[in-house]
């Protein structure tokens, strides 16, 4: 079983789930990030209360995040074959893993933007700043550790995702742990791609919570 094309299977499964989640969460925040950003802005209390604005995206975010991740693989099918001319492999699973991504990491966003203190804001707002240069300037700028935490989490969560897209061969670890560990019966595949997958959760995730203890102004 442990022969050289296995060990090569098992390399290009693990490159192949770094590819995917790291493109996923990439474009997940190209979504999610605006989002997250306009339903700070929009809530109760932001900069420009909009409370039908709000109680829609609120609505559309909380359905989105409903869905389960293999059904959301199965309907979006048409639109994964649209847009990269197939619907399966590592390239067509990033479609579907970046819409379960982005309303992730729009309610993550709020959510870490929410806890910068309001006295900064109003600071800001009276020394005559511009909604644009708040947004980047105080909110994100004294968020960066809390979304920095945050992306680490969604990196894990996507990988995660990722593994439950080989149901339907959608390529990396999660798809060789379900054509030769479950359909084949072979243990010890599934329990080695089980270990690379918490290896690179583990490895993603420290990353992340380096990178924001680096950045915590509260360390300087």
């Amino acid at each position: 079983m442990w022969d050289k094309t296995m060990v090569i299977m098992l390399l290009e499964g693990i490159r192949d789930t770094c590819y995917m989640t790291l493109a996923s969460t990439f474009f997940g925040y190209v979504l999610g990030l605006p989002l997250g950003i306009l339903l700070t802005l929009t809530d109760k209390g932001g900069l420009a209360p909009n409370k039908s604005l709000y109680r829609i995206l609120d609505i559309i975010i909380n359905i989105a995040r409903s869905v389960p991740f293999l059904i959301l693989l199965i309907v979006v099918m048409p639109l994964t074959k649209l847009l990269v001319g197939q619907s399966y492999g590592s390239t067509a699973t990033v479609v579907p893993l970046t819409l379960a991504a982005a309303p992730l990491i729009g309610r993550m966003v709020e959510s870490s933007l929410k806890e910068v203190n309001a006295g900064v804001i109003e600071a800001a707002v009276s020394m005559g700043a511009r909604k644009r240069t708040i947004v980047w300037k105080v909110l994100i700028g004294e968020a960066r550790t809390s979304l920095l935490v945050g992306a680490a989490i969604v990196l894990g969560t996507v990988l995660g995702y990722s593994a439950m897209a080989g149901v339907v061969g959608g390529g990396g670890l999660g798809d060789i742990a379900i054509r030769y560990g479950y359909y084949r019966y072979e243990t010890g595949v599934m329990l080695v791609t089980l270990v690379f997958i918490i290896a690179i959760v583990q490895i993603m995730q420290g990353i992340g919570s380096y990178a924001a203890k680096k950045l915590d102004h509260r360390n300087s």
